[in-house]
């Protein structure tokens, strides 16, 4: 028989790690204990899914309070396409102009009805890609185009009773090797001047052309008659003459459909830096000088290549923990604005008002450069273009120009710099509204008139 060395012990209990509290949330939860305790692991997991259900509770209340937020606010209105262009090829630009909608294709250029939007003239003769297209209405049912193609040349249209008329290639050459690609191209209101930025040989320029738009006007009523008048002595033709104009290769209307070819008025130049002075004397300078009327860009000045230095050391030694440690890049100048004037008082320039929806000037500012510069355009034609005219006004800035805007009315001038600051300029009275400083570690893009 087998007898029992030792007493009969409680054993002790399988789990030490059980918490007391856990055992009272239970009595709390169901005091009457109508439901047995769950043993571990069944437990940590019971309290698991009720944690995600609570968050997803908690996810759910939350949205549906943003959802009624939401409807208190006004909607805004949903518009949903009313008619589709049915285009040949890949529509990469489009413009409006009067009852017309002028489109920039992937093999040319095509107008359609603002009222039907068919498809009433189309352009494919180079099968070439138009990228960009600016337009004017000149009255007379008649359209000024500039369009950029994607080779940077800058094609002149005349569109009139629903068809092209191609005019110039602004920037063509002969030796392709020595062609200028367009930046950017900029038409007047009203159709007077087109601005056309070129980039070639590490050089930048600006080019102003005057659109002889009258002439083009009274050249198209006088190529109507004469196509009138052809079409009357079409119907006297006998069988032989039909023949014989079928042979030809270009129609008759159409061959002597030519047009004014556009004037170079202006070609502005990025300003040169400013360098030591090469004067040996005062008089040497001031013989240089105009009338002093007005500010200059600042080349006729006395101050030496050694002071320029000494000065440069001074200051970078007093402000070296401020000074940053980038160098500024000295590549090709591609930001430039050009904004049309209407006729208006240029600070002291008075300009006529007789014909007031004709630009009066540009205002020009190159990338980096401190200096507004105004050119007045009403200057007679010369055989020979000035390749670097002075500006006629100068206004010089504390910061170099971001970016620029002109006010519809062509008064006030808003000009934002790269310290992000702006200041709203009246040009009527010649001094500044307001200046506004934006928050620092900002650059401005971009700025307009509302």
């Amino acid at each position: 028989a087998y007898i029992r060395k030792h007493p009969l012990d409680i054993p002790p209990p399988s789990e030490k790690d059980w918490l007391k509290n856990d055992e009272e949330d239970f009595f709390l939860q169901d005091p009457d204990r109508k439901r047995d305790a769950l043993p571990q692991p069944f437990r940590m997991v019971n309290k698991l899914v009720m944690m995600v259900f609570e968050n997803a509770m908690e996810i759910i209340e939350r949205r549906e309070m943003l959802q009624e937020a939401q409807k208190l606010k006004v909607q805004p209105t949903k518009f949903f396409p009313t008619a589709e262009f049915q285009v040949t090829g890949r529509a990469n630009c489009l413009a409006v102009s009067g009852k017309y909608i002028f489109v920039g294709l992937s093999v040319g250029l095509a107008a359609f009805k603002v009222s039907d939007c068919k498809e009433v003239c189309a352009w494919d003769a180079v099968k070439t890609e138009i990228c960009a297209i600016h337009t004017s209405d000149l009255g007379n049912e008649c359209h000024v185009l500039l369009a950029v193609d994607e080779m940077g040349l800058v094609w002149l249209f005349f569109f009139h009773k629903e068809s092209f008329l191609l005019i110039q290639i602004l920037n063509e050459t002969e030796d392709i090797s020595k062609r200028n690609t367009s930046v950017e191209v900029v038409l007047s209101p009203g159709g007077d001047y087109a601005g056309v930025l070129l980039q070639g040989n590490a050089k930048a320029w600006l080019e102003i052309y005057r659109l002889p738009k009258d002439s083009w006007l009274k050249e198209m009523e006088k190529n109507a008659e004469a196509a009138e008048a052809c079409r009357e002595k079409r119907s006297s033709w006998t069988s032989t003459d039909i023949f014989l104009l079928q042979e030809s290769p270009v129609p008759a209307n159409k061959a002597d459909a030519k047009l004014s070819l556009p004037v170079l008025l202006l070609q502005v130049k990025p300003p040169k830096p400013v360098t030591g002075s090469s004067f040996k004397s005062p008089l040497d300078a001031l013989k240089k000088v105009d009338d002093g009327s007005m500010f200059g860009l600042g080349y006729n000045h006395l101050i030496k290549d050694s002071q320029w230095e000494q000065q440069e050391a001074i200051f970078r030694s007093t402000y070296r923990e401020y000074l940053e440690a980038e160098e500024l890049s000295n590549g090709i100048l591609v930001s430039w604005v050009v904004p049309f004037f209407v006729s208006n008082l240029l600070l002291s320039f008075v300009v006529s008002f007789s014909v007031p929806d004709v630009p009066a000037g540009i205002s020009v500012h190159w990338d980096g450069s401190h200096n507004l510069c105004f050119y007045l355009l009403n200057r007679p034609l010369k055989e020979k273009v000035d390749s670097d005219p002075k500006p006629d006004i100068v206004w010089p800035c504390a910061a170099p120009i971001a970016c620029s805007a002109v006010s519809s009315c062509s008064r006030y001038l808003a000009l934002a710099y790269e310290d992000a600051a702006i200041t709203i300029w009246d040009k009527h009275l010649g001094y500044p509204l307001s200046v506004t400083a934006i928050l620092e570690e900002r650059l401005i893009r971009s700025i307009h008139f509302l």
